[in-house]
């Protein structure tokens, strides 16, 4: 795996680090949300996270982003964390 997908303490996230590689080699198929900055299917229209609906689907932007949600911890609350 890419050392970019390596948190600051060089320790792999492993489920973040595997999704930030998938999206990384198919960015096309993805785009950014806007307001909160998650990375969504290309077929999303409005962000599950935050309801918003302008995403920015430039390949390199995507690519940026994956790298950047891989150092970070998740930090949303998902509909799975509420049951």
């Amino acid at each position: 795996m890419p050392p970019y997908f390596m948190n600051e303490s060089s320790e792999y996230t492993s489920d973040r680090a595997r999704q930030a590689e998938k999206i990384a080699l198919t960015p096309q198929e993805y785009k950014v949300c806007e307001g909160c900055g998650s990375i969504v299917t290309e077929r999303t229209v409005a962000c599950p996270s935050c309801h918003a609906y302008l995403f920015d689907a430039a390949t390199d932007r995507v690519i940026a982003q994956a790298k950047l949600l891989a150092k970070r911890n998740q930090n949303a609350v998902l509909s799975s964390d509420l049951t």
